[in-house]
């Protein structure tokens, strides 16, 4: 009985194109395999019983991704939609997880860790620094598929982007405080870093929005929180003293527990139009609570479960996926449908 390694010879492939083709795995052109099925046909191939005919995901490839520190219920759910893509299409991969600060030396360290212990492809929510995009360049080169989960990076060979629309997201809160207040108001808008793009183009989408439609509606100021409740609490109760006539708060990222907390004891102003990102425990409370008015929610299990497909088929089967721009829906939701 002919062997993989006869077939690769006579049809002039590789023994991987041929396991390939006879296991159906995809990643190879038509003509390829309709040369390797012909060669197989003629030379009485019959698959295997040993463990040369076992799918490559038996051993499994280790998966690095590397995110920002987010102890909230939309960064449970996208490495949930990770493990569970994995559990149902039978992937035996290992995804080792480092979650950092917002800053490019904390997120270097954990890129290095992931790789050092073995990953062959890399998930990454990047922080926008010329680092990260020379060690996502380095990694590709060596053969490492990366993959930008919710937010993205620009002058990289990364394989694909996996999230939002970040502009459209911007564009549908820009349009969503327009109804809500009437055209009229405000804002004050607090992001997690200015060094993130995603961010940054979710206030470039919200500004570019009001400025077509709603001239009424002003930005007061943009601040930093890093994601970080606390810091988010003591930043909320610093702006609204200084900029006394807001009249309504974007939040961009996380810090929504914190932020909400400290406009939640504020007694002199209750009444301000809050929108914020996510479908998280902090919001479902506040929202409840009458002080969040919307979230713009954005299917981070779906994120997580695409993104690791496109990566698994990228290492195990040099698989390119259909579309550089993988984007999922963006959903409105409210105190009567969260």
């Amino acid at each position: 009985m002919a062997s993989k390694n006869e077939i690769a010879d006579n049809a002039g492939v590789s023994r991987t194109t041929v396991d390939k083709v006879l296991n159906d795995k995809g990643g190879v052109s038509d003509t390829t395999k309709k040369k390797v099925l012909a060669v197989a046909k003629e030379l009485s191939y019959e698959p295997e019983k040993s463990s040369d005919s076992a799918p490559d995901t038996a051993k499994g490839p280790k998966i690095g991704f590397v995110s920002f520190s987010e102890e909230d219920q939309r960064h449970k759910d996208l490495k949930a939609g990770m493990q569970e893509r994995m559990e149902d299409n039978g992937y035996a991969a290992e995804l080792i997880v480092r979650e950092t600060p917002m800053y490019a030396d904390a997120q270097l360290k954990a890129i290095e860790e992931v790789i050092g212990a073995g990953a062959k492809g890399l998930l990454i929510t990047p922080y926008d620094d010329e680092r990260i995009v020379n060690k996502i360049n380095e990694l590709s080169k060596k053969g490492i598929p990366v993959v930008t989960v919710c937010s993205d990076i620009e002058g990289t060979d990364r394989l694909a982007y996996v999230g939002s629309n970040n502009m459209r997201l911007g564009h549908t809160v820009g349009a969503l405080l327009g109804l809500i207040s009437g055209g009229h108001a405000e804002v004050g808008i607090i992001t997690g870093s200015r060094d993130v793009l995603g961010q940054e183009q979710r206030i470039a989408g919200f500004l570019e929005k009001i400025q077509k439609e709603y001239p009424n509606i002003t930005v007061e100021t943009i601040t930093e929180c890093k994601n970080e409740d606390y810091k988010c609490y003591d930043t909320l109760q610093r702006i609204a003293f200084e900029y006394p006539t807001i009249t309504s708060f974007i939040f961009i990222a996380g810090g929504v527990g914190g932020g909400c907390k400290a406009l939640y004891q504020m007694t002199a102003r209750p009444n301000y139009h809050i929108i914020t990102i996510d479908e998280i425990a902090a919001t479902v409370e506040y929202m409840n609570k009458g002080i969040i008015t919307a979230a713009i929610c954005q299917e981070p299990r779906r994120q997580g479960a695409i993104a690791i497909s496109i990566i698994v088929d990228a290492i195990l089967h040099n698989k390119e996926p259909e579309s550089e721009y993988n984007y999922t829906d963006i959903n409105i939701r409210i105190k009567e449908n969260i």
